[in-house]
């Protein structure tokens, strides 16, 4: 009866070291993530193999996983730049982008957790900059948004070329000038929009000005060439022909009462 405890106490103690153990080596990795393996006896960090996946992964208890994030995330950025004149412009803007989740081991064993603030975000700082000091205030709040995007974009993405980082996108949000600056712009834009509003109406003003000239000019070559065509042979069978067609009417009563000017018949009726 004696050794019954002696023998329990070592069980104990055995089950309690497998379950720390297989706590230990037990690693769950949830929706969107993946996993990079640490190996201290084996060459440290795994990256000839892929990163492991979601679920439920039995690991020795003496290495190491780290996880990340492999979704697409969000970075929202609010920079201070100066434009190609000097002036002072904030710029608010959102990058997507994710780990390369194949390279995931070498973007941990070269870069480390801390991806974002080691290279993205000084990159897309440096692009921003860089892209903004090509244009003038004027272009940065009329037309140019769209191309500074694309440029931060495409300097972004050079930069952090083969640094296991995958850019998705670059969207400028905002720009904001100083207000002095930005009620100046807009003056001079109401300017030139009341001036090409003006040059329109003259423009139209002119164009039925010789609409008009070109309309009574064609009026005044017809009836020239219609007077110069009308003879008197022409008129008397003309007046010919409508007193034919009067005395054929049915509802006119003719009275032929003499001959009028060169010849033709004097007509009278009623209906």
């Amino acid at each position: 009866m004696d050794k019954l405890p002696k023998l329990g106490i070592p069980i104990i103690i055995g089950a309690i070291v497998i379950i720390i153990l297989i706590a230990k080596s037990a690693v769950t990795i949830d929706s969107g993530e993946a996993g990079v393996l640490y190996q201290p006896f084996n060459g440290g960090v795994v990256t000839d193999k892929p990163p492991l996946g979601e679920g439920f992964h039995i690991v020795a208890p003496w290495n190491k996983v780290f996880i990340y994030e492999v979704r697409r995330q969000e970075l929202k950025e609010i920079m201070n730049v100066l434009s190609s004149n000097g002036l002072d412009i904030k710029l608010e803007a959102s990058v997507w982008y994710q780990p390369e989740a194949k390279n995931l081991g070498k973007l941990h064993q070269e870069i480390g957790g801390d991806y974002l603030n080691r290279i993205l975000l000084p990159t897309i700082r440096s692009a921003a900059r860089s892209v903004v000091g090509r244009y003038t205030p004027e272009q940065l709040y009329s037309s140019k948004r769209d191309a500074i995007q694309a440029e931060i974009f495409d300097e972004t993405k050079k930069i952090i070329k083969n640094q296991y980082i995958q850019l998705d996108e670059v969207l400028v949000r905002d720009v904001t000038l100083p207000a002095t600056i930005k009620e100046a712009i807009e003056r001079k834009l109401k300017q030139e929009q009341e001036s090409l509003e003006y040059e329109f109406r003259l423009i139209s003003a002119q164009k039925e000005a010789e609409r008009q000239v070109i309309e009574a000019q064609g009026k005044s070559d017809a009836n020239r060439i219609l007077s110069q065509s009308l003879n008197d042979q022409i008129l008397k069978d003309k007046g010919i022909e409508a007193t034919l067609m009067l005395a054929k009417s049915t509802n006119a009563k003719v009275v032929v009462i003499g001959s009028g000017k060169d010849g033709m018949p004097l007509i009278l009726g009623n209906n």
